[in-house]
C-alpha cells in the first residue's frame, strides 16, 4: 500500500498527505526505520517532521517526542528554516495539550525562521489559538492573513485552508450560511488536489456542523460519514472524536438516543487514545447533555463531574467548561438537588460573564471609532426609523387583528357546518341501521316461512325416508333464521355472539326431538363473535352433529349430555362437538342418507378447514377452521 523508501535515492520518498496518501503503517514504520539511514540533512528533516506531524493527530506524546528530538537536531545543525518548520510542528501538538500560551509563543518564532510558502500553514495554527481562547476576530485576522499569502503564492491547500478556518469562525458566531459558503469552497479546493489528509478531514466535519445547525441532518450526516472514513483509514483521532461528538449532538436532535449514545462512547473512546484532554472533557460533556436530554440525571452528574475534573483551572476554553457547568446545574435540578444545582449555575454565570465581558470590551474597540463620528446622523436616523417601525407595528397589529377576527368567523362557520354535516351523517347512520335491521327481520321471517311450509308439506307424506329429509331440511332453514333474527335484535349488524347462539339452537333441538330432561346440551366456552359469513356455515355444521348425536347417540329414549366449544387461538377457531352417546358402532350411524355427512364436510373445505373424528366415549367431532377477520 505504500512507496518502500530507498535511502540511496534522494527524490524516492513521495512526502505524506503532500504528495501521496496512498500508504499504510508499514510504510510510516518503513520511513521511521530509515531516519538514522538518511545522509541528506534536508530530507531527514523533511521526512521527520512529516512523521512527527502525522503522529500528533493518534499520540500526542509521540508526536512531542519527535518533534522535539528534530528540533534539536535541527539547532544543533544550525539550520534555521527546519528549527522554524519543527517550532510550527511543536505549536500544533502544544495547542492539543491545552498548553495555548506556550503555543502561540513557540508560533510566533517560528515566523521569523520560515518562508513565506510556510506561513499561510503557521497562520492556520496560531488562528486555532486564538479561536480556542475566544477571540474569533483574532482568529478570522490570521485565517484573512492566511488567505492572502497563499493567494498571493498560488498555494491551493493554503487556501483551501483558509476557507476551511473561516467556515469554522463563522459557525461558532452562528452565521452558518457565510460558513457553509466558506466550507463547500474549501471542500472543492482540497477535492481539486485529489488527496484525503488530515485538513481536508477536518473541513468534512466543519461543514456538516453547519449542516446540523441549519438543520439539514441528511446532509450532515453525509459529510460526517464522509470524515470518519477518512479519519479511521489513517487514524485522525483528534478529528474523530470531533465528528462523533457532533453524531452525537445529531442523534440526540432526532431522538435516537441508542445512537446518540454510541457516537457519544466512541467520541471518549477516541479522545482517550488521542490523550487529548480538550476532546475528553468534550466528550464526557457530550455523554453529559444526552444524559441529561433522556433524564438520567445521577448519570449526568457522574459524567459531567468527571468533564470537569479533566478540564483544570488552566483549562484554556471557557466556553465548554461554562456549558459544563450549566449542563451539570440542570441535571442537579433534574435530580432535584437544588442547593448544589444553584452553586453549579452560579459558577456558569461566573464564566459566562467572563467570557461575555471579554468579548464585549473587544467589539466596544472595534467599533468606537465608527460610533463616535456617525452618532448625531445616526441618533436622528435611529428615532426616524422607531417612528416608522412604531407605525409599521401599528399597521400590522391591525392587519393581524382583522385576519384573527376573520379567521375566527371562518373557524366558527366550519365548526357549525362540521356540526350539521355530523348531524345529518348520524342520522343516515341511524336510517341505514334501522334499514339492515328491517331486511334482517324480513329474511327471518321468509326464512321461517319457508321452515313452516316444510313443515306442512312433511305432514303430508307418507314415506319415513322423505319425512325425515324434509324435517332435517327444516331445521337447517331454522338454523339460519337465528342468525338473522341475532343480527336484527343485537347490537352489532355483522357479528353474532356465538355461544348465546349455540345455547339457543340447542334448545330448539331438544324441543324438536322431545328430549327435554333427557338429553342436555353445555356450552363449555367462552362468549365469541364471529362475522356472519362464518356465523352461518359453523351453525349449520353444529346443527348437524346435535341431529346425528340425538336420533343416534342415545337410542330408545336414552339420556346423556352434548358438549360444545369453540375457541379462537390466533387466526384460527377450534370447534368440538362431543356426546357420551353410545358411539358410532353401537349406534349404527351407517343407516343414514349421509347427506349430513356430505354437507359438513362441505362446509368444512369452505371454511378452510380440517376436521377429525375420535370414538372414544362417545363420539367427539373436532374442526379446525382459518379465521380470515375482516379489515
Amino acid at each position: 500500500m505504500g512507496q518502500i523508501y530507498d535511502p540511496a535515492n534522494e527524490n524516492s520518498y513521495k512526502r505524506v498527505f503532500v504528495e501521496t496518501d496512498n500508504f499504510g503503517p508499514s510504510y510510516l514504520r518503513q520511513l521511521e526505520d530509515a531516519l538514522p539511514l538518511i545522509a541528506s540533512d534536508s530530507l531527514k528533516f523533511l521526512l521527520w517532521n512529516d512523521l512527527a506531524y502525522y503522529w500528533h493527530t493518534r499520540n500526542l506524546n509521540r508526536a512531542l517526542d519527535l518533534t522535539q528530538k528534530g528540533l534539536d537536531a535541527a539547532t544543533q545543525k544550525e539550520c534555521s528554516l527546519w528549527q522554524g518548520r519543527f517550532q510550527i510542528t511543536l505549536g500544533a501538538i502544544l495547542l492539543r495539550q491545552e498548553k495555548l500560551d506556550s503555543a502561540k509563543m513557540v508560533l510566533e518564532e517560528a515566523r521569523n525562521r520560515v518562508p513565506e510558502e510556510d506561513l499561510p500553514f503557521l497562520n492556520t495554527q496560531l488562528g486555532y489559538v486564538f479561536e480556542r481562547k475566544g477571540q474569533l476576530d483574532r482568529a478570522a485576522d490570521y485565517a484573512m492573513e492566511g488567505l492572502r499569502i497563499a493567494q498571493k503564492l498560488a498555494d491551493t491547500k493554503g487556501i483551501a485552508l483558509a476557507y476551511s478556518d473561516l467556515s469554522n469562525i463563522f459557525w461558532k458566531q452562528a452565521k452558518y450560511d457565510q460558513a457553509l459558503e466558506y466550507g463547500l469552497e474549501s471542500v472543492r479546493l482540497f477535492e481539486e488536489r485529489g488527496l484525503s489528509d488530515l485538513d481536508y478531514d477536518f473541513t468534512l466535519y466543519v461543514v456538516g456542523n453547519n449542516y446540523l445547525a441549519l438543520k439539514e441532518y441528511h446532509k450532515a450526516l453525509n459529510f460526517y460519514e464522509h470524515a470518519i472514513a477518512i479519519g479511521e483509514r489513517y487514524g485522525f483521532y483528534n478529528n474523530l472524536s470531533d465528528v462523533y461528538i457532533s453524531l452525537t449532538d445529531l442523534h440526540a436532535y432526532l431522538n435516537e438516543y441508542n445512537k446518540a449514545e454510541e457516537a457519544a462512547v466512541k467520541a471518549q473512546k477516541y479522545a482517550r487514545l488521542l490523550d487529548n484532554n480538550f476532546m475528553v472533557m468534550r466528550s464526557w460533556l457530550a455523554i453529559g447533555k444526552l444524559q441529561n436530554l433522556q433524564g438520567k440525571y445521577i448519570s449526568s452528574i457522574e459524567s459531567l463531574e468527571k468533564c470537569i475534573v479533566v478540564a483544570t483551572e488552566d483549562f484554556g476554553d471557557e466556553f465548554y467548561l461554562s456549558q459544563a457547568y450549566e449542563t451539570l446545574g440542570k441535571s442537579y435540578a433534574g435530580n432535584h438537588n437544588y442547593q448544589q444545582a444553584y452553586q453549579a449555575l452560579a459558577r456558569y454565570d461566573e464564566l459566562k460573564n467572563r467570557i461575555f465581558t471579554a468579548e464585549a470590551d473587544h467589539r466596544t474597540s472595534l467599533l468606537q471609532t465608527e460610533f463616535n463620528v456617525a452618532e448625531k446622523d445616526n441618533t436622528i436616523q435611529l428615532q426616524k426609523m422607531l417612528i416608522q417601525k412604531q407605525r409599521t407595528r401599528q399597521t400590522l397589529i391591525i392587519i393581524i387583528t382583522g385576519l384573527l377576527l376573520l379567521y375566527l368567523l371562518l373557524l366558527y362557520k366550519a365548526v357549525e357546518s362540521n356540526r350539521r354535516k355530523n348531524q345529518l351523517l348520524q342520522k343516515q347512520n341511524e336510517e341505514k341501521e334501522f334499514l339492515l335491521k328491517e331486511i334482517h327481520h324480513r329474511v327471518k321471517n321468509n326464512l321461517e316461512i319457508v321452515s313452516s311450509l316444510l313443515s306442512l308439506q312433511s305432514s303430508q307424506l307418507q314415506d319415513p325416508k322423505i319425512v325425515e329429509t324434509m324435517q332435517k331440511s327444516q331445521q337447517r332453514v331454522h338454523s339460519m333464521s337465528m342468525i338473522h333474527q341475532k343480527l336484527y335484535q343485537g347490537k352489532s349488524l355483522s357479528t353474532i355472539e356465538m355461544k348465546d347462539y349455540f345455547e339457543n339452537l340447542g334448545n330448539h333441538i331438544i324441543n324438536t326431538f322431545g328430549a327435554e330432561g333427557r338429553v342436555s346440551i353445555r356450552c363449555a366456552m367462552q362468549p365469541l363473535e364471529l362475522d356472519v359469513d362464518l356465523a352461518i356455515p359453523i351453525g349449520l355444521i353444529v346443527n348437524e352433529l346435535l341431529t346425528n348425536s340425538f336420533k343416534y347417540a342415545f337410542p330408545d329414549k336414552g339420556s346423556g349430555q352434548i358438549v360444545i366449544d369453540l375457541k379462537e387461538v390466533g387466526n384460527r377457531l377450534y370447534l368440538d362437538v362431543s356426546d357420551d352417546g353410545i358411539g358410532p358402532i353401537a349406534g349404527g350411524q351407517g343407516t343414514g342418507t349421509g347427506f349430513g355427512t356430505q354437507l359438513i364436510q362441505l362446509l368444512t373445505q369452505q371454511l378452510d378447514g380440517k376436521m377429525r373424528l375420535n370414538h372414544q366415549a362417545g363420539m367427539s367431532v373436532s374442526f379446525e377452521f382459518q379465521h380470515h377477520k375482516a379489515a
